[in-house]
């Protein structure tokens, strides 16, 4: 039989991905459909969950699970009464208040959460993030900021962590800090999202008084340009969805450290990039001044760029520099 645990996280993710679904059917003014339909999809979670998390659903008769959203997270309350060091127990109870609208016993389930795993970045990450939604300003309190900052420090490559802490910092007044936290991000973001944050950077720059953020330096001339594509034996849809892409250039037969990577999602694919000596993890290795490097491309699930079990990397291409036209590479 499920354990109780299993049945009620089932029901509970099932019915608030189902309101997250189902939410333009509510704007429309159809409470009753959205209603109905977000407490079907939520029993139907429970459902599926038994037969098939369990193989011994088919011969025993399941405990009806939560009818609603509401009853699962009573439910959940009474489980955490027997069981309070559930620190996952604690963040599914927040993100349910907080589908519910009740941002107080959100904020309460979040810190009770983060006290038991003080540091997994992205449950502060997220505690922070209920906390600033619950505030009428939507601002980082205090107690909001001292959480991103620890995340930062735990993972300092935490993306969301250093957008939020510059948020917080530009609420509280803090332009140039925000600028400068952000600035700190660029290296680590897809072109599309760089260019997007370099717009904040320069508002935050202006009202800190300070000058702008200099312009995006012209293209290189003997930057690769490179095609990134999924073979036609990878199923995009199995593969995490937050999956990270490396392309990296790099010395024939030489060391593995790249002399040249570019970091991308894999919701990025297929990718159109280039490669230059601004994508050089090592300023006295630049790409422009080889002879020739190997090119390839790896699908991360670990988001490290350094290969792990599991990882999927395309077949190397030996490119003569400079190199005219575009590199073809497929994973």
């Amino acid at each position: 039989m499920v354990s109780a645990w299993m049945q009620m996280i089932a029901g509970l993710c099932a019915a608030v991905v189902a309101m997250v679904v189902l939410w333009p059917l509510r704007r429309s003014g159809r409470r009753g459909p959205f209603l109905a339909a977000v407490i079907a999809l939520g029993v139907a979670g429970v459902a599926l969950y038994m037969l098939v998390g369990t193989p011994k659903a088919m011969d025993a008769v399941a405990e009806p699970g939560p009818a609603s959203l509401e009853q699962g997270v009573r439910e959940l309350e009474a489980a955490l009464a027997r069981e309070p060091q559930r620190a996952d127990g604690w963040a599914l109870l927040g993100r349910s208040e907080l589908a519910l609208g009740n941002t107080e016993k959100a904020n309460q389930a979040f810190a009770r959460a983060v006290g038991l795993a003080p540091d997994e970045v992205p449950l502060l990450v997220e505690a922070a993030q209920a906390r600033a939604q619950a505030d009428p300003s939507k601002r980082f309190d205090d107690v909001a900021l001292q959480w991103l900052r620890h995340a930062q420090q735990v993972d300092p490559n935490s993306e969301r962590a250093g957008w939020l802490i510059g948020i917080a910092q530009r609420q509280r007044g803090q332009d140039a800090e925000a600028a400068a936290t952000w600035e700190a991000l660029l290296p680590r973001l897809a072109p599309a999202a760089a260019a997007a944050l370099r717009e904040q950077i320069a508002v935050a720059r202006g009202k800190a008084g300070g000058a702008p953020a200099p312009a995006p330096a012209e293209p290189d001339a003997k930057a690769l340009n490179i095609s990134v594509t999924l073979g036609k034996g990878i199923d995009k849809a199995a593969l995490p969805a937050d999956a990270t892409v490396f392309v990296i250039a790099r010395l024939p037969n030489g060391p593995p450290m790249p002399v040249a990577v570019q970091k991308h999602r894999l919701a990025d694919l297929p990718l159109q990039i280039s490669l230059g000596d601004g994508d050089s993890p090592m300023p006295t290795a630049k790409l422009s001044s080889l002879e020739e490097v190997d090119v390839f491309a790896r699908i991360s699930a670990s988001g490290q760029a350094n290969r792990q079990e599991g990882d999927i990397d395309s077949p190397v291409v030996r490119v003569k520099l400079p190199h005219d036209g575009r590199v073809e590479i497929t994973l």
